[in-house]
């Protein structure tokens, strides 16, 4: 596990001690984490790599609040994530946390902008959606429902979407799993650049190594454990990727 040294300057946002969670299935306990450690910095771009079935999923769950842990201890900030009630997690999930996963979730009867706006509706400072739209470069798309949008810009709505609300976090589940080589890299742009210019942290699974090389740190999970966090001395950008 890194320290804070490991880190200069950086405040954690997220520590978690000895988190765990257990799935039942039937009579069979199935853990997915095994009280692992780890500290998630304020800013940072980190990158959960491992195998399907080594907890990555089931981590990003929990420290995005869809799930709750069975065991350990895990902070945002000051507040305890794992003893909050179910109000709290909502109010947690809406003013903190932003959300792109591998399938976009969008709402097909509604434009690009309709996609946005429609979060803009649960936040008490949103982004005007225009500019949510421009960061991801889809002004000019932003009155075409999904079915005309390519994958790489139904996914970049998404991004928007998730952005608009201003979020300190952005937790980001396989988001290039459904698209072409050059596609995907303009949608990792589109997150490194939210992640530099805005200051959010970013999280991001992958199975894929190659990404890895423009996260600030790597965390490699295996068997719900944590198999070592590394960083890194220089970071690639999308364009510099090969994979």
């Amino acid at each position: 596990m890194a320290s804070a040294e490991q880190v200069p300057h950086a405040a954690a946002v997220f520590h978690a001690r000895s988190l765990s969670k257990t799935y039942l299935a039937g009579d069979v306990a199935v853990p997915a984490l095994r009280q692992v450690d780890f500290d998630i910095y304020r800013g940072e771009f980190l990158v959960l790599l491992g195998p399907s079935g080594s907890g990555k999923s089931t981590l990003l769950n929990i420290v995005g609040g869809l799930e709750r842990a069975s065991g350990g201890s895990l902070f945002y900030q000051d507040h305890e994530l794992s003893a909050a009630d179910d109000n709290a997690l909502t109010l947690y999930r809406r003013e903190h946390v932003g959300f792109v996963f591998q399938f976009y979730n969008l709402i097909p009867s509604l434009t690009a902008w309709e996609n946005v706006a429609l979060v803009t509706d649960i936040v008490a400072h949103p982004m005007p959606v225009a500019e949510a739209l421009d960061r991801v470069a889809l002004g000019p798309r932003r009155d075409h429902f999904p079915s005309q949008l390519s994958g790489g810009e139904q996914q970049r709505v998404a991004i928007a979407r998730a952005i608009v609300k201003r979020p300190q976090v952005l937790l980001c589940d396989e988001p290039t799993g459904a698209l072409d080589y050059a596609t995907g890299k303009l949608v990792l742009e589109t997150i490194a650049r939210v992640n530099q210019e805005l200051g959010t942290t970013a999280v991001v699974i992958t199975h894929n190594a190659a990404i890895a090389g423009m996260a600030d740190r790597v965390m490699y999970l295996g068997d719900g454990r944590i198999q070592r966090l590394e960083r890194q001395a220089h970071k690639l950008t999308p364009s510099e990727l090969s994979w």
